[in-house]
């Protein structure tokens, strides 16, 4: 399977940096093709330019900023996001990603009647997102009702394949994490991986 992950911290030696291995090698064992992009490392401008503000809705002109991203996208068979949870949402560089990347003609196309937006990213069959955070389950879930999961498995999914199946892993109490926890969810990453 075409898999892009696309990994977003700044730290080469942060527990998300583990997953993202983790993710990585377990996919390319498991014998699947692996397109990897760690936002930080290649330096990936998240701010919307004036003139890619302008562009937005120009189909082709749109992608050329980011058309290696966009390339990345329409070659995919799936989808994994790697990231933090900070202040119940995704790091700026990812929300940057997303706004920069999935444009009008890539991930989704407007009808001319105004009608609901079409899928455009139809060839993306799973969905993953492996995430962090620093407060406890509970209040992620109960309390503040799981924006970031919203994001992705209400947001963008209907951008993708009908029927796309999804994974959706948190690591709470960061904070409060010790190694044998750490373990425990790095083993349960490796093991989700092995059969994606």
């Amino acid at each position: 399977m075409r898999i892009n992950v696309i990994y977003a911290h700044p730290s080469d030696g942060s527990f998300n940096a583990a997953i993202h291995r983790t993710v990585v090698d377990t996919l390319a064992r498991a014998g699947h093709e692996v397109r990897d992009f760690d936002l930080y490392a290649r330096g990936f401008e998240p701010r919307l330019s004036a003139a890619e503000h302008g562009a937005h809705y120009a189909q082709g002109e749109n992608e050329a900023p980011v058309q290696e991203y966009v390339d990345a996208l329409r070659w995919a068979e799936a989808l994994v996001f790697v990231f933090p949870t900070w202040w119940y949402g995704v790091p700026a560089i990812l929300k940057g990603y997303l706004d920069r990347v999935w444009l009008p003609g890539v991930a989704f196309h407007l009808p001319a009647d105004g009608g609901r937006i079409q899928p455009g990213l139809a060839n993306i069959r799973k969905l993953a997102v492996v995430t962090t955070h620093g407060a406890p389950w509970w209040f992620m879930k109960l309390w503040m009702r799981e924006p970031g999961k919203a994001v992705f498995m209400r947001g963008l999914k209907p951008l993708l394949a009908r029927g796309c199946r999804t994974v959706h892993m948190a690591y709470p109490s960061m904070d409060k994490s010790t190694p044998d926890s750490r373990g425990r969810f790095l083993r349960k990453v490796e093991k989700t991986f092995s059969g994606f």
